[in-house]
C-alpha cells in the first residue's frame, strides 16, 4: 500500500499532470544548452539552444502578460458591444415613433425606412462581431508570431545536422573537392546528431506550451504542423545516428 502511494507523495506541490507547465520545459532547455556548450562550445549548436531558451521563457513569460491585457481586452470589447447595442436599439426605437406617429401614409414609402433599419442592423452586428473577435485575434497574432519563430528554428536546426554525413567516418569513403568536413569523429558526431534530435523535440515541447495557451483553430493547427515538422526532422537524424560505423 505505502509503495503504490509513494509516486502521488513525490509530487511536487502545485505542478498538475493535466497541462504542459513551461517551468519544466524551460529547465530543460536551460540543461540541454548547458550540455552542448560543454562539449560543443566554439560550434553555433550551442547559439541555437541559447535562442531557444529565450523563446521558452519568452512563451513562458508572454503568458501571464498577455492574460492581463486579455482580460483589459475582453471587459473593454464587452462595454462597447453594449453601448454599440443600446444606441441601435434606441435608434431603431426612435425612428419607428417617428414613422409611425407621423411617418409616410402610403405602402411604398415606408421601404427607404425599411432599408435603412436594414443596413443599421447589419452594421450594427459587423461591430458587435469585431469586438467581440478583437480580444482572440489579439491572442492569436502574439501566439503566431512565436511560433514562426519556432518553426524557423528548427529549419536552422535542421541545417546543422545536414552536413553531418555518417558515411564520411567509414572505411573507403572517397571525398570530393566539394565535400564538407564536419570535423568530428565518430562519438563526437553522435553526440552532436543526438544534441540536435533533443532540440528538436524541444522546440516542439514549446510550441505545445503555445497550444496550452489558446484553443483558437489556426493556433492549435500551426502548433500541429510544428510538432510534426520536428519529429519528421528528428526521424532523419536517428536514421543518420543508426548508419554510424560501429
Amino acid at each position: 500500500m505505502d509503495a503504490a502511494r509513494a509516486p502521488r507523495a513525490e509530487r511536487a506541490p502545485g505542478r498538475t499532470l493535466d497541462r504542459l507547465q513551461a517551468g519544466p520545459v524551460i529547465d530543460t532547455v536551460e540543461r540541454l544548452h548547458r550540455r552542448i556548450d560543454a562539449r560543443f562550445a566554439t560550434r553555433g549548436l550551442s547559439d541555437v539552444a541559447a535562442e531557444l531558451t529565450v523563446l521558452a521563457r519568452d512563451v513562458a513569460e508572454g503568458s501571464g502578460a498577455i492574460r492581463g491585457r486579455l482580460r483589459v481586452t475582453r471587459l473593454l470589447s464587452r462595454v462597447l458591444v453594449g453601448a454599440v447595442v443600446v444606441a441601435a436599439v434606441v435608434t431603431l426605437w426612435v425612428a419607428l415613433r417617428d414613422a409611425v406617429s407621423g411617418g409616410p401614409d402610403r405602402g411604398f414609402e415606408w421601404l427607404p425606412l425599411i432599408e435603412s433599419a436594414v443596413n443599421d442592423l447589419v452594421f450594427t452586428a459587423i461591430a458587435v462581431w469585431f469586438l467581440v473577435a478583437l480580444p482572440s485575434r489579439l491572442e492569436r497574432g502574439r501566439l503566431l508570431g512565436l511560433l514562426h519563430r519556432l518553426r524557423s528554428l528548427a529549419h536552422i536546426i535542421d541545417m546543422h545536422q545536414l552536413t553531418k554525413d555518417p558515411e564520411r567516418l567509414r572505411e573507403g569513403y572517397e571525398s570530393t573537392a566539394q565535400s564538407v568536413d564536419p570535423g568530428l569523429g565518430r562519438a563526437a558526431m553522435e553526440h552532436y546528431l543526438d544534441y540536435c534530435s533533443e532540440l528538436l523535440s524541444l522546440v516542439g515541447k514549446t510550441a505545445a506550451l503555445c497550444a496550452e495557451e489558446s484553443r483558437d483553430d489556426v493556433v492549435l493547427a500551426t502548433v500541429a504542423t510544428v510538432e510534426r515538422l520536428t519529429t519528421e526532422m528528428s526521424s532523419k537524424i536517428w536514421q543518420k545516428i543508426s548508419l554510424l560505423p560501429d
